[in-house]
């Protein structure tokens, strides 16, 4: 494999903290026109896993079963500074709108389905301008951004269609949560005539999407799988891929990312025998890292999901195509942000980025196709004035203030011994009160977090400090509603739906 080093420029500190304030992140990038088969515009295909971490994916792991997404990868240009926030709706907020989750009201957990709120809806999301690009937009699986009024929910927000769940999780097979049904068709409830496996059922819809696709437009999918969050629930054939792997709680869960895979080889195979795989773009990645109270894992980063370390927010992700004119496989180590995706997505498109000025997001259409370095030279991994905690990355160091998070250390995968998970929470409880201070990593060369820094550049915590506080006059009011119980199932024929707020 070819490797591709991140660059990074601390010209012009002074100046940059002083731009910071008045410029988004939108307004740094370069743009291209897009490379595409024949002049058409390309189908693009965005995938996001649901709490999968860096150790949870077979070409990290060779304990993982995914042979589909192994070979995207090793035809594909892996990204190996692949970053997200460190939560599920922030993430998914992030990659559907360019914008930092602290600008939008969503940096404080995640959107709950008795609580009043959603993403914001002044905010154009990408499959509205997709739309104006002549794309026929759907999304699939787990939405996640609210639905307390129709106008949250994915048909008003810019995608023809949606076959899916609007809350948090649920379960793989009845598609219940705290005691409510959660399946859509579009608007209506969608009950399955015969018990499928979610991401199963996911995987095969997706591929249906692409057989019915009416060419010769362009195709826009969102698939939002549930795989591998909570529940720990997976068909005894995927799990039996894992024999090898002796704890049955990381078995299972390998087995719930062995059936995503599954499912990125049903799109392939439509992909092929629809003939449009010459002319598709696939983008995968995760919303956050792993839980390893879910039996996931990061290893060897510091952390997981929830914290602001990088087992938290730095995933596995790659991007595939045959208009990237790039030697592949190829690693490139080049910063790239969640936020980005919404640009560079619509530069791939034929679209003008440029346009989008209110955004975070750095068109990384030519550091994709091309290998060229990264045009991200810092990003903010949150702030949250509720907590205190907030992180910036500056080139190739990384500035930490406030807690980081409850689970702060460094868990291998887990073993056959029973007390692993008592363990796990005796750890968590622990960091929940240990740590409350400055911390300063070079996380180029010191990627497990494992050296504190800031007692050997006071100048560099200074001024990272300076550039937070410029982004910390951005931070709007989180969202933190009441529960409304007008939003329980019982009022809505046992199922989470829409209609309970204005």
């Amino acid at each position: 494999m070819r490797l591709i080093s991140g660059v990074w420029h601390l010209r012009g500190w002074f100046r940059l903290i002083v731009v910071v304030a008045t410029l988004s992140a939108g307004d740094l990038h370069r743009w291209n026109p897009p490379m595409s088969v024949n002049g058409q515009k390309p189908n693009i295909i965005l995938i996001m896993a649901d709490d999968v971490g860096w150790n949870d994916v077979g070409w990290h792991n060779r304990d993982i079963a995914t042979p589909n997404l192994n070979a995207l990868v090793e035809s594909g240009v892996e990204l190996r500074s692949s970053y997200v926030t460190s939560l599920c709706s922030p993430s998914r907020a992030a990659l559907l709108t360019g914008i930092y989750p602290f600008k939008l009201g969503l940096q404080h957990g995640v959107l709950k389905a008795t609580k009043p709120h959603g993403l914001p809806l002044n905010v154009t999301l990408l499959p509205e301008r997709l739309r104006r690009l002549g794309y026929a937009t759907h999304m699939i699986g787990k939405w996640h951004l609210g639905f307390c009024n129709w106008a949250y929910t994915p048909t008003y927000r810019g995608f023809d269609s949606f076959f899916g769940f609007y809350t948090g999780q649920q379960d793989y097979f009845r598609h219940t949560t705290d005691g409510g049904y959660d399946f859509r068709y579009n608007k209506k409830v969608f009950r399955p005539k015969t018990k499928r496996y979610s991401t199963t059922t996911f995987g095969k819809h997706a591929a249906d999407v692409i057989y019915n696709h009416k060419r010769p437009g362009p195709l826009f999918i969102y698939l939002a799988l549930q795989a591998a969050h909570a529940p720990l629930q997976v068909p005894q054939k995927f799990e039996d891929l894992h024999r090898n792997i002796t704890n049955q709680r990381r078995r299972k869960f390998a087995g719930m990312v062995a059936a995503a895979d599954e499912a990125v080889g049903e799109i392939m195979t439509a992909l092929r025998k629809s003939n449009m795989h010459k002319n598709t773009l696939i983008v995968f990645l995760s919303d956050n890292g792993a839980t390893p109270l879910g039996a996931g894992n990061n290893w060897p980063l510091r952390g997981g999901k929830s914290t602001l370390w990088e087992g938290g927010t730095r995933v596995p992700s790659f991007i595939w195509g045959k208009m990237l004119k790039v030697r592949t496989p190829m690693i490139h180590r080049g910063m790239i942000h969640v936020v980005d995706w919404y640009p560079t997505v619509i530069a791939a498109a034929g679209g003008k980025p440029e346009a989008e000025r209110d955004i975070d997001g750095i068109v990384q259409w030519d550091m994709l196709r091309l290998g060229l370095p990264s045009n991200r030279t810092q990003f903010v991994y949150n702030i949250n004035r509720i907590t205190g905690s907030a992180a910036l990355r500056m080139g190739k160091f990384k500035l930490i203030e406030g807690n980081p998070g409850f689970n702060s250390d460094w868990i291998p995968p887990a073993s056959e011994k029973d007390d692993d998970l008592k363990l796990l929470k005796q750890n968590f409880r622990f960091h929940r009160r240990s740590f409350n201070q400055t911390l300063l990593y070079n996380v180029e060369d010191d990627e497990i977090e494992s050296n504190d820094l800031s007692h050997t550049y006071p100048d560099v915590v200074a001024r990272m400090r300076q550039i937070l506080e410029a982004y910390r006059r951005q931070e709007v009011e989180p969202f933190n509603p009441k529960k409304v119980r007008k939003a329980l199932p019982k009022f809505w024929d046992g199922t989470w739906s829409p209609g309970w707020c204005r």
